[in-house]
């Protein structure tokens, strides 16, 4: 019953999202480019921590230890359907799935994003000996940002949780 009610949420989000871009030209093009539509392109990166699930999981979700690792303020409710507002309030969203210590899916958003457009981020984490392998897909962004927010998961998500975790 659950995940139906998770899919059906992630539908809803994606099909939001894809009207939005699509009855919204002018913004999708100061936001994004000419074609500011959901991209089936998925981002998938895979980095091992030496930290535990719990404590990957826990940077992930507590706003001190949000902040403390990307040095930008962080307002993170942690429950199921909570907000979140990060990196001083250029990204926003909504917990969509929180399974302790091995997964998180939300959708995220970048603030300058044709207005309703959200993408879906999902976080696993595996254990690893002592530490965690995390497996990350990044999936319904506009058109033409995958580098940039590829790239921009390296600079301001692996890199730095991995100088604070360790």
């Amino acid at each position: 019953m659950r995940r139906g009610v998770l899919a059906s949420l992630l539908l809803a989000l994606f099909t939001a999202s894809s009207s939005v871009a699509h009855a919204a030209p002018g913004a999708a093009t100061r936001a994004a480019g000419p074609a500011a539509k959901p991209n089936p392109i998925v981002i998938h990166q895979e980095r091992d921590f030496s930290a535990s699930p719990h404590r990957v999981y826990e940077a992930l979700l507590d706003s001190a230890q949000f902040a403390a690792f990307s040095g930008r303020a962080a307002a993170i409710d942690r429950q199921l359907g909570g907000t979140f507002v990060l990196f001083s309030g250029h990204i926003v969203g909504r917990n969509l799935e929180l399974v302790p210590d091995q997964r998180i899916v939300q959708a995220w958003r970048v603030v300058d994003w044709p207005e309703g457009a959200y993408s879906i981020v999902r976080f696993e984490l595996k254990p690893q000996g002592s530490g965690t392998h995390l497996v990350f897909e990044h999936v319904g962004f506009p058109d033409g940002l995958h580098d940039h927010l590829a790239a921009g998961w390296e600079a301001n998500y692996w890199s730095l949780m991995k100088k604070y975790l360790e």
